[in-house]
């Protein structure tokens, strides 16, 4: 392990030191994921171009929106990756064999808009490549018929280690050999899922299908099941709201998948609301799940630092109904009493025993950050 990894385990183990078994948790799974570029401790925050874009992206949008994600205030939440997907490059690499942007929509080159971002206190990534200065690589694995992704990732992982650079390293082969069971030892991140699109049918799909990874997750790796469609226009403001509070809870990266540029009020509100993505980045680490389920009616929770618990209660039915979640269901003492935070509403409620309700309109949700008297 890297003397930063080492660190931050003398870091976590001081912090829990009063819970000699969490520290030993914490601890094991920084042993087993952390790896030693020391990044990913906590999931990746920022925006990524294919979601609302595909290949029409070319470099005065990417450095437009590197200014917008400063000028609306989400660089200083935490948001600062500004990702390339793919369809930056030419078909062709050059006589060395070296990926090349294109010239007719990246004419500047990929190392002047790294210096453009970096100036922005920004961090740059791009789409299957380890060079120009990036910060952040995410690996496909399209039209790979030769090689297993667990032979072909470790490759790179090793080449990004040798590079000098410290470069967040993300998996996408979209979860097809199962990456939450041998990933943690390559890359910080790794998708879980297909490719999500802007509808509920798909955004709940993932969720799904991410969740049964959950106790793969921890600093330094995490489960991915893709990037956010909030803002992108397919879903109404509630079915946004729970597609954000649910990713936050299962600490997946936080990649915004909209035109950042024309934000309009409601979606930097839910982008940018603080609660939820401290709960995102909370330093224990684990991964929230789905805890109860009745129809269409579920609790999804998880333990969060200092001994608290976040909780979402989700309507996935197509009428209003009440959603109950019991301490039972979510780890606690059924005498335990608790102060209970809406995240959405910020209205606090004290001296909360035994559950925790709400009538919710059809897929809406809420979500709360429980803090034991």
């Amino acid at each position: 392990m890297s003397v930063v990894g080492v660190g931050l385990c003398i870091f976590l183990l001081l912090s829990y030191g009063n819970d000699a078994a969490a520290a030993r948790q914490v601890e094991e799974r920084i042993r087993r994921n952390l790896l030693a570029n020391g990044l990913g401790l906590t999931p990746a925050m920022g925006w990524n171009s294919w979601n609302h874009f595909g290949c029409s992206i070319e470099e005065k949008l990417i450095r437009e929106t590197a200014d917008a994600m400063v000028s609306s205030g989400l660089a200083a939440l935490g948001y600062q990756y500004i990702n390339l997907d793919d369809c930056w490059a030419e078909l062709n690499r050059d006589s060395k064999g070296n990926l090349v942007p294109k010239s007719s929509t990246f004419p500047s080159g990929i190392k002047a808009l790294a210096d453009y971002v970096h100036g922005k206190g920004l961090k740059l990534g791009i789409y299957s490549d380890a060079g120009y200065g990036v910060d952040y690589l995410k690996y496909d694995n399209c039209y790979n018929t030769g090689t297993s992704p667990k032979e072909r990732y470790p490759v790179m992982s090793q080449a990004l280690l040798n590079s000098g650079r410290p470069i967040y390293f993300s998996l996408c082969e979209w979860g097809q050999d199962d990456p939450a069971t041998w990933a943690p030892k390559i890359g910080n991140s790794w998708r879980t899922t297909g490719d999500i699109s802007d509808n509920w049918e798909s955004m709940t799909t993932r969720a799904d299908e991410n969740d049964k990874w959950a106790s793969f997750a921890a600093p330094g790796g995490w489960n991915d099941p893709d990037m956010l469609e909030v803002g992108n226009g397919g879903m109404t403001v509630e079915e946004y709201r729970a597609h954000f509070s649910i990713w936050a809870l299962v600490k997946a990266p936080l990649l915004i998948g909209c035109d950042i540029r024309a934000l309009d009020n409601v979606t930097l509100s839910l982008l940018s609301n603080m609660d939820v993505i401290a709960v995102n980045q909370d330093k224990l680490g684990v991964q929230g799940k789905k805890v109860r389920k009745d129809g269409d009616l579920e609790v999804w929770a998880g333990p969060l630092s200092n001994n608290r618990s976040v909780v979402v209660l989700w309507n996935r039915g197509a009428s209003n109904a009440v959603v109950t979640a019991y301490w039972s269901d979510i780890g606690l003492n059924t005498t335990t009493v608790v102060t209970s935070h809406d995240l959405w509403t910020h209205s606090i409620q004290p001296e909360v025993e035994e559950k925790i309700s709400a009538n919710l309109e059809s897929h809406a949700c809420k979500m709360y950050v429980l803090t034991p008297q």
